[in-house]
This record gives structure tokens, sequence and C-alpha cells, in this order.
């Protein structure tokens, strides 16, 4: 297993902008061309699909988590470096957050909203001290950030909850972090 990785985030829907599918494809050459594995969802539909196989394209390895009653519906990603299949959502979610160094949340929908919580939520406790990113692809992050922002400012979260996670503007400069990461472990 290539020494870092990096848990991906992100929708099982190509999104209703290009710019989408194409940061997707950026992504997944950047990790699979710097020999970070990528760690995603295990479907073969979407921007998942997408960052998988241009990580795959670009010769890295990579590490899909599927539960079993997805395995239709997301169609499950074939010639994956390992696919590991769960039993549940749950499971799902604590084999990312184990085998990820540090997440990204691109863009994506309930499912990616989900994930982004539980690990966000997770932080907040004290579970874990990883890096989460944000990619704030067209906007996308914006009214994620908001609501965060919006709750801080109605007393529902501490003031220091935006600590909890970082924001990069573009995938460029989500690889420039990862890179930076990867050097300081």
């Amino acid at each position: 297993m290539s020494s870092f990785s990096v848990t991906v985030f992100c929708g099982s829907n190509r999104g209703a902008d290009p710019v989408y599918a194409a940061s997707a494809k950026a992504l997944g050459e950047g990790l699979g061309g710097r020999d970070m594995r990528l760690v995603f969802g295990g479907g073969n539909v979407g921007l998942m699909g997408i960052t998988a196989s241009a990580a795959l394209g670009a010769g890295g390895k990579v590490t899909g988590v599927i539960p079993d009653f997805l395995r239709q519906r997301e169609v499950e990603f074939q010639g994956l470096t390992e696919l590991i299949v769960t039993d549940s959502m749950h499971t799902r979610k604590r084999r990312l957050f184990a085998l990820g160094d540090v997440f990204v949340v691109m863009p994506g929908g309930l499912g990616t909203y989900d994930e982004t919580f539980e690990i966000l939520t997770w932080k907040q406790l004290g579970q874990h001290q990883k890096p989460i990113i944000m990619v704030n692809i067209a906007g996308w992050a914006e009214p994620f950030v908001a609501m965060i922002n919006s709750s801080i400012a109605r007393g529902f979260a501490r003031p220091d909850t935006c600590g909890l996670f970082e924001v990069q503007p573009d995938v460029p400069g989500l690889l420039a972090r990862l890179e930076a990461l990867r050097a300081a472990v």
C-alpha cells in the first residue's frame, strides 16, 4: 500500500456542470501520478468512477469500499487495486476512515454530506486529528461553509468549528496541500 492514502468523498452523480467531472479526473490523475493511494466508495458511477478511473490510468493504487447492497445500484468498480465489500454503510464509513491519512471532500449530494458530517463530528469529539479538506469546485463548498457559520452564529456550534476543516479553491491547490501534508508525515 502507498504510504500516503487519501480518502475522497464525492458524488455518485456527475453533477450538472462539466467542471465537476473535469475536476474529478484531475484529482484522480494527480493522486495516481503522485503515488498517493485513492480510497473511495467503490462505485463506478459519477464523480467516484471518474476519479478512480483517472487514478488507475495514471498508474495509481485505488482501494474501493462498498457495502454489499450497493454493489449493483452503484455498479461496483471492476479492476481496482483492492475492493473491500462491507455489510453496511456504517462499516463502509469506518473502513473509509481507517484507511485514509487525510479526507478530501469533492462535490456531491446527500451521501457526500453524510460522510463529511460524520468525519467532522468524529474530529470535533476528539476521535481523530486527520486533516479534512473541502474542494470548492465552482463554489460548491460555499453553502456548506455558510451553514457551519450559521450554526456558529446561532450558538449551536463552537466558534472554532471552522477549524475542523479547510477549504481549497480547486484541485491544483488541493494537490499542493496534499504534497505538503505528506511531506510533514
